[in-house]
């Protein structure tokens, strides 16, 4: 109901800073440039490793540079229910291992959507029950997890002596590994398909040094395998865990009896080398001016995604590599088109085929159809996305041929729940740079799905992305005292994932200062002085102006009749445009107050007038008040609302009206959700896509 509205005066300054986007869509403007230097987060691969080989090892490990996101939680969580141990300590996460033994040894594990977490511990958990007299494991995940396809593991497993069975259809998750029937059988070799992922022998190596007692194990893998630098990881991480791999060709692999992980003490993760490639990409689309700078991987680093940078330099893009770092700048202009064989950079494969978009010519990608196996069917879902841009588009069983668009279109982006897909195709954004006539956004659906292994991608990306201030859109909300425009202007900046700015708490603070410093109201270049030296700060919910905490001070009655009065003074609004106009920042503003649309953004996309009555507005006070403790008058709170009304409809500087193609919203009779939702409608008939829903 009406009264479910607080008054906008008294809500906090929302300065620019982290966000979080876990809206249902979020639109990238078109972008321009980039500078300055990304850490990108720890490696995916890397990390699950060895949080598996730390958990199943003896001591306790302290892992350096872990990846932070839902996989590695998943991975995490799970071993904690096999009774690991883990502690926060100073930036790093110690282990402490339980020796290859699970306790308990029955439980239930959900691994969402992570087949770094599902692969590896079906193997581990097969072999330590097989080896075990008495122990089940269930491992359920997401219902695309279920769709994995996981039958060549379950199969090696089941030739080794395993009891793994499928509990819905076979050859998928969720499994259930028992010991009941298992007996290892290590005299022959353990054959496994290596053509559909690599994971399934990254898993049985991991997994064969809890095997207990018994001689040698030898994997033999059946067809070609893809992905190999992948288990060039796998094999480098069981080394740092004590454990030798013997080579025998390239497609068999021995471990010697008597070897069990042991932890190393520390162990330090690399940045994701697949994560770096939207950064690189980034930059030989859009560093002009100065390398865009990326620390956490380069030459160095082992995982097989850093032959990405070979292909970008091969479309045209200068890149300087040291051993941990990478300095990235345009180079030929367009890209040249390529044609690539892509099966030692799967994950960094989808980022060439957004570059493909910005090259000269078609460009052709191929051996990539381990793609269809991933988080979903990534060859289709990246063709069905390309088209939606403008791109022509040739999918083919294991290639994908992409033409960049002669037309250029707004489009909304599905992401499958997968991160990649999300992350690949923000750098589409940049298509003003590849001439599109106009420049135009990019909607990313369900933005929170990068959460799986770079959780702040999007902030990470506007930190370091520019583009011209008329680019980037705002919704400005403009009202009398008491409307409950910051309620709604806040609300619908949580829906848009924007940033949010209460134009009346730079006032307040104004008001606060003047306080402070006994400024006359009346001495009009003593405020404007004071308004453009405010020293004012924003930590969480907390207002600092100077050292002093004045969140509360901005809530007061007198506070908020002071600023009222200053703020008709010219000199005072023109010391604070400047503030409010910084704002403006990606990916897009949500500013209230009461000369927003008029005044400050003009060019607003959509601007809002409420029009609540002050009957209604003085009860909303009232109620307020009163449910503070705080005693009040209604007919007196009425009275001070209509002085206030005419003080600012008659002010010489920037009146309070309805700005030019305004909406004119009467917030009376409506909820807090339905006014958003009335200015979330309004929104999108101002938005260049299509009306599809979301």
């Amino acid at each position: 109901m009406a009264d479910e509205f607080r008054d906008a005066e008294y809500a906090s300054l929302s300065l620019p800073g982290a966000l979080v986007f876990t809206t249902r869509f979020l639109d990238v403007p078109p972008l321009e440039r980039v500078a300055g230097t990304v850490r990108v987060p720890g490696s995916k691969s890397i990390s699950n490793r060895a949080l598996l080989l730390a958990g199943f090892a003896s001591g306790t490990t302290a892992i350096e540079g872990l990846l932070h996101s839902d996989d590695t939680r998943v991975m995490i969580d799970a071993l904690a229910v096999l009774g690991c141990r883990f502690e926060d300590a100073a930036g790093r996460l110690v282990v402490h291992g339980i020796g290859g033994r699970p306790v308990p040894n029955h439980a239930t594990l959900f691994l969402g959507n992570a087949g770094t977490a599902m692969r590896p511990l079906t193997a581990a958990l097969a072999i330590i029950a097989a080896s075990s007299s008495d122990a089940s494991f269930e491992l359920r995940g997401t219902t695309r997890m279920h769709e994995r396809p996981i039958g060549d593991l379950v199969d090696a497993l089941r030739g080794l002596g395993c009891r793994v069975d499928c509990l819905e259809r076979e050859g998928f998750p969720p499994l259930l590994i028992s010991s009941a029937g298992a007996s290892l059988r290590l005299g022959t070799p353990i054959r496994v398909r290596g053509d559909v992922s690599s994971q399934f022998l990254s898993a049985l190596l991991l997994a064969l040094p809890l095997r207990g007692e018994g001689g040698d194990a030898i994997v033999e893998v059946d067809g070609a395998l893809i992905s190999k630098p992948y288990v060039e990881i796998t094999i480098a991480l069981l080394g740092a865990f004590g454990v030798v791999i013997e080579r025998e060709g390239e497609q068999n692999f021995r471990l010697r009896s008597g070897q069990r992980p042991r932890s190393p003490g520390t162990f330090v993760v690399e940045g994701d080398a697949s994560s770096a490639s939207y950064f690189i990409a980034a930059g030989a689309l859009a560093a002009t001016d100065a390398p865009l700078r990326i620390e956490g991987v380069g030459s160095g680093s082992i995982q097989g995604d850093i032959a990405f940078v070979d292909a970008v330099r091969a479309m045209g893009a200068r890149i300087e590599a040291g051993p941990s770092g990478l300095a990235v700048r345009r180079g030929r202009w367009p890209l040249a088109a390529i044609d690539l064989d892509c099966n030692a950079i799967p994950d960094a494969a989808m980022t060439l085929a957004v570059l493909a978009l910005f090259a000269d010519g078609p460009s052709t990608l191929r051996n990539i159809a381990s793609w269809r196996v991933k988080e979903t069917d990534r060859l289709t879902a990246m063709a069905s996305e390309l088209r939606k841009l403008g791109a022509a588009i040739e999918e083919g069983a294991d290639f994908l041929r992409i033409a960049p668009p002669t037309h250029w279109r707004a489009a909304a982006m599905q992401t499958y729940d997968d991160h990649r897909v999300a992350m690949a195709m923000s750098l589409a954004a940049f298509n003003a740079l590849a001439g599109a006539r106009p420049p135009v956004a990019v909607r990313i659906l369900d933005p929170r799905c990068v959460a799986k292994t770079w959780p702040d991608y999007f902030e990470t990306l506007f930190a370091v992305a520019s583009t011209s201030r008329p680019a980037i859109p705002v919704l400005a909300v403009d009202g009398p005292t008491a409307s409950g425009k910051g309620t709604l202007a806040s609300a619908t900046a949580a829906a848009l994932g924007y940033r949010y700015l209460d134009s009346g708490a730079l006032y307040r603070a104004t008001a606060v200062a003047a306080l402070d410093a006994n400024v006359d109201p009346a001495d009009e270049a003593a405020l404007a002085s004071l308004a453009s030296e405010l020293d004012l700060h924003f930590d969480a919910d907390r207002t600092l102006l100077g050292p002093r905490d004045v969140t509360e001070a901005l809530r007061l009655e007198s506070v908020g009749a002071l600023a009222s009065r200053i703020s008709s003074w010219p000199a005072v609004r023109t010391a604070l445009l400047d503030v409010q106009l910084g704002f403006r920042r990606l990916p897009g503003l949500v500013a209230d107050g009461r000369d927003m649309g008029s005044v400050v953004f003009p060019d607003a996309t959509l601007k809002v007038f409420l029009t609540a009555g002050a009957e209604e507005r003085a009860a909303r006070r009232y109620k307020q008040l009163i449910s503070k403790g705080i005693s009040a008058n209604i007919d007196g709170l009425r009275a001070d609302l209509e002085a206030r009304d005419a003080r600012d409809r008659n002010r010489s500087a920037a009146p309070l009206k309805p700005a030019e193609g305004a909406l004119l919203l009467d917030n009376s009779a409506l909820s807090i959700e339905a006014s958003v939702d009335v200015v979330l409608e309004a929104w999108e008939e101002r938005r260049p896509f299509d009306r599809s829903p979301v």
